[in-house]
């Protein structure tokens, strides 16, 4: 069927919450279509998760004619107690984020657009 994501079997390491935060971070106006798109979620559980995040203040929006911005707290802490008691916040999560994206996209997309 097209629009559900595939599924998928076993641990990661990110959990869907900080899929959708780096996602939004990617891009403040997406919209949930393309957030669930994107992360392999399910638009439903996008909506939960942005709902779970906007309750404990990580997240926040503002309605912009059809569609949202939306606006991350990047000092706010991780909420696990390991990172909680180190001071780790969400713009620290973030970076380690887009510099890996950065990694992974940079060095393909040299190869792509090099000369032959």
């Amino acid at each position: 069927m097209d629009g559900v994501p595939e599924p998928h079997n076993g641990w990661t390491f990110l959990t869907n919450h900080a899929r959708v935060l780096a996602a939004i971070a990617d891009n403040q106006n997406a919209r949930i279509r393309d957030i669930a798109a994107h992360c392999r979620l399910t638009e439903r559980a996008v909506q939960k998760i942005i709902a779970d995040l906007e309750q404990d203040d990580y997240l926040s929006h503002t309605r912009e004619g059809r569609g949202n911005t939306y606006q991350i707290d990047p000092t706010r802490t991780l909420r696990h107690p390991a990172e909680a008691n180190l001071g780790v916040t969400v713009a620290s999560l973030l970076s380690l984020l887009a510099q890996d994206e950065a990694h992974r996209m940079g060095p393909s997309t040299e190869r792509a657009t090099a000369p032959a």
